[in-house]
């Protein structure tokens, strides 16, 4: 079983810049694909982004590309998404995933430990 924890959230004018960090524990953190979702008030959870098990690549949602970036650091058992540009609708709160798949991409059903969430709030 993996335990995450997200951080790095807040309050952000637009434009700005916030890098959310998801640090895991439990079990071996590079078995694992990572995902980034985020919830909007009265909103469905959409995807954000995803990084396979050994970071060799990223696939992204429409609405970040270009202003998202995700990373990992497997000997430190995290992974980051690193935002700028920030919108006010980027409002929300932000979930790590972990698939046991090498690579889960956009589907929530193939992701296996979900972590608390941390909110993202985009001022205008």
């Amino acid at each position: 079983q993996v335990q995450l924890v997200e951080s790095g959230g807040g309050l952000v004018q637009a434009g700005g810049s916030l890098k959310l960090s998801c640090a895991a524990s439990g079990r071996t953190f590079s078995s694992y694909a990572m995902g980034w979702f985020r919830q909007a008030p009265g909103k469905e959870r959409e995807f954000v982004g995803s990084i396979p098990r050994s970071g060799s690549s990223t696939n992204y949602a429409d609405f970040v590309k270009g202003r998202f970036t995700i990373s990992r650091d497997n000997p430190k058992d995290t992974v980051y998404l690193q935002m700028s540009s920030l919108k006010p609708e980027d409002t929300a709160v932000y979930y790590c995933a972990a698939s046991s798949l090498y690579s889960a991409g956009p589907y929530s059903y193939r992701y296996d430990y979900w972590g608390q969430g941390t909110q993202v709030t985009v001022s205008s």
